[in-house]
């Protein structure tokens, strides 16, 4: 038996608002959600439901309330130091250069500079950004910031990548750019992927697997569907395929009940 990459078994999340008189809120229930070495696996819910709970679960920066989370077989205590996450939002520091941004987690580890620096120069290559090593993030568009925070993930050599919504932000030509060049490094040395989208169409074309999220409060996993699209793939060729379709049509027919109910529980809340 193949021993997880990453493990979330039975997972709750409650949180105390102490500014109402300790109202408990719920927001993730028993949820279990396990990550094969080399799989990519993608997490789609409604708005709101937890995804990205989840994730900051298995990246180690929230305990949960009840459950166990395990990294290759080893219970996670504290940071999960065999994971990489991006962010949503840009994690660039904006005092530095896109190569000394890709540097940080090197110089952290304390590798000696001018290896840093060798190692950042070829990333940036493999992002499309080897002209650009002296660029400060204002001076780069989106989508290129994007390829400067990718590289300065992956630079550090994770066991598992941990994305939440990365490209969301982009453009759909950007973005489909983006998706193929993060198939193409994944391909590469088939790392361990949980990738958390709002896009079934993204979760589809990216993905070995795609897990749907129930409507939140006390979020689960209630579908779970294997993406048998032959690789490697374009992003947008791949739309097209009727095995495509047809897997989208399975998985909406799950997802779209939850992001009704998400959508009612927010017009309750307003």
């Amino acid at each position: 038996m193949t021993v997880s990459a990453l493990a979330l078994e039975n997972i709750t999340c409650t949180f105390v608002s102490r500014d109402e008189r300790d109202a408990r809120y719920t927001a993730i229930k028993d949820a279990t959600l396990r990550v094969a070495p080399g799989e990519f696996v993608s997490v789609v819910g409604p708005t709101g439901c937890g995804k990205s709970t989840l994730l900051n679960v298995g990246a180690g920066l929230l305990a949960p309330s009840a459950g166990t989370v395990s990294v290759f077989g080893e219970p996670l205590s504290g940071l999960n130091r065999r994971a990489g996450y991006m962010f949503q939002a840009d994690a660039l520091m904006p005092w530095r250069s896109a190569l000394d941004n890709v540097t940080a987690g090197l110089s952290f580890r304390h590798v000696p500079r001018a290896e840093a620096r060798e190692r950042a120069q070829a990333w940036l290559k493999r992002v499309g950004l080897g002209g650009f090593g002296d660029r400060y993030p204002h001076q780069l568009s989106g989508g290129m910031r994007k390829r400067v925070a990718m590289a300065q993930t992956l630079i550090l050599d994770p066991d598992i990548v941990l994305m939440d919504e990365p490209f969301s932000a982009l453009d759909i030509q950007t973005r489909q750019l983006m998706e193929n060049e993060l198939l193409d490094l994944w391909a590469a040395k088939r790392k361990a992927v949980l990738f958390i989208t709002h896009d079934l169409d993204e979760a589809i074309a990216m993905s070995d697997r795609v897990v749907v999220l129930s409507a939140g409060p006390a979020t689960r996993p209630i579908g779970e569907f294997t993406i048998d699209l032959p690789r490697p793939r374009d992003v947008a060729e791949i739309r097209s395929e009727p095995r495509f379709v047809d897997l989208h049509a399975q998985i909406w027919s799950v997802l779209r009940d939850e992001v009704l109910k998400g959508y009612q529980q927010q017009l309750k809340a307003v």
